[in-house]
C-alpha cells in the first residue's frame, strides 16, 4: 500500500479543535466536516488540498477530545496519511479505526516543509521526501492494520470478515 502527495506541515500540539472546529460537531456526515477541516489553523487548507496530499505535524498531533470527527474530517477532505513525530493515543485508535493510515517518524516530520512531495510505502516501512532525496526507515504497518485501512476502517474489516 502506497501514497505519494503534496505535505501541509504543521507545527506542535495540533489539536482536535483546529482540526474540526467544536461549531461544525452538529454534524457526522464526512463532506460537511471536510469543509471545514483545519480552518481554525490554516484558513486556505481546504481550498488547496487535493487527493492524496498529506498532513505532516509535530508531537502530539490530534491531542484535545476524543472525537472521531477530526480523522474523518482529514481524510474526507482527501489526505491520504498524516505523518507526526507522536501522536495523542486517542487519535491515533480513531484514525486507524476508521482507515486513516497515520505514521509517527520524527525524522521525517522534522525534515518534512510545506509543499514537498512524499511518498510513503506503508508495506515496506519507507517514507521518502522526494523533494529532498531523503529517505527514512518506519516499522511496516503490521498485516491486521493493512487490513482495516484497506477496508475503509475497524468495522468494515470485521464485516468482511464475517462475509468470508
Amino acid at each position: 500500500m502506497k501514497v505519494k502527495g503534496t505535505v501541509f506541515k504543521y507545527g506542535d500540539n495540533v489539536d482536535t479543535d483546529v482540526i474540526i472546529p467544536a461549531r461544525y460537531l452538529n454534524t457526522s456526515d464526512p463532506k460537511e466536516l471536510a469543509a471545514h477541516c483545519m480552518e481554525d489553523i490554516d484558513t486556505g487548507f481546504v481550498s488547496k488540498v487535493k487527493t492524496g496530499d498529506l498532513i505532516v505535524g509535530g508531537k502530539n498531533f490530534g491531542c484535545g477530545s476524543s472525537r472521531e470527527h477530526a480523522p474523518i474530517a482529514i481524510q474526507a477532505s482527501g489526505v491520504s496519511c498524516v505523518i507526526a513525530e507522536s501522536f495523542a493515543r486517542i487519535f491515533y485508535r480513531n484514525a486507524v479505526n476508521i482507515g486513516l493510515p497515520i505514521v509517527e517518524s520524527p525524522e521525517a516530520a522534522r525534515a518534512a516543509a510545506a509543499g514537498d512531495t512524499v511518498s510513503v510505502d506503508f508495506t515496506a516501512g519507507e517514507i521518502v521526501n522526494e523533494t529532498k532525496g531523503e529517505t527514512y526507515r518506519v516499522p511496516p504497518f503490521p498485516e491486521f492494520m493493512t487490513k482495516i485501512i484497506a477496508a475503509g476502517g475497524l468495522v468494515k474489516a470485521l464485516r468482511a470478515e464475517e462475509n468470508r
